[in-house]
């Protein structure tokens, strides 16, 4: 495993896929990466327009980003497959909070032609402990339509528990749908915070 993140970036490979923080050079990866999956998508995203998927709106999108990255608000990656150098999903934490909360939202999506090869569970092992232990997060919080099957297994498979159901959540696809809560708690909170408040001090 290779780790090389910061507090202001995430860079950690298992060697078979690479999860980083985005950069403002990406553009065209992005743009290429959702209009490729645009149509398979579509049943769990909010509905996009066309600026969406334009390069040029990526590389503006990016640079808001890159300073998010740099703030410590949001975190959104990318997950790259090493062999082919092919970018297959993406990873984000949004709406981070520190204290007294210290929790955020985790999003996610995957390649259709990555689909059912364990890469969003190999993802996640390398990226939710980042958040854990660096960015010092309690909780992460993440949610998934009821009918999303695959994304409800891969969250459970991560030790995420469900806390409830929200309804009409999300304006997905041009309709209001309902959501599972899940959340998964850094049961070593307490100790990282201990030697985050040593090191400030």
């Amino acid at each position: 495993m290779q780790d090389l993140s910061s507090p202001v970036q995430m860079y950690c490979s298992d060697g078979e896929i690479l999860v980083r923080t985005t950069k403002p050079s990406d553009a065209y990866m992005l743009a290429d990466y959702f209009q490729h999956n645009r149509e398979h998508l579509k049943p769990w995203e909010p509905e996009r327009g066309e600026d969406f998927y334009r390069v040029d709106s990526w590389a503006s999108k990016l640079i808001k980003l890159d300073e998010l990255h740099r703030l410590g608000k949001a975190y959104y990656c990318i997950i790259v497959e090493l062999s082919s150098q092919k970018m297959i999903g993406t990873v984000s934490f949004s709406h981070l909070v520190r204290f007294p909360v210290y929790s955020c939202n985790l999003g996610y999506s995957l390649a259709q032609s990555a689909q059912g090869q364990g890469f969003m569970q190999k993802a996640l092992a390398l990226a939710l402990p980042y958040m854990f232990d660096t960015q010092q997060m309690h909780r992460i919080g993440a949610t998934y339509m009821p009918n999303n099957h695959r994304s409800g297994a891969v969250l459970h498979s991560m030790g995420f528990e469900k806390e409830g159901i929200a309804k009409d959540y999300l304006l997905i696809n041009g309709k209001w749908e309902d959501h599972i809560l899940t959340a998964l708690i850094n049961p070593n909170w307490q100790a990282n915070s201990q030697r985050y408040m040593q090191k400030m001090s």
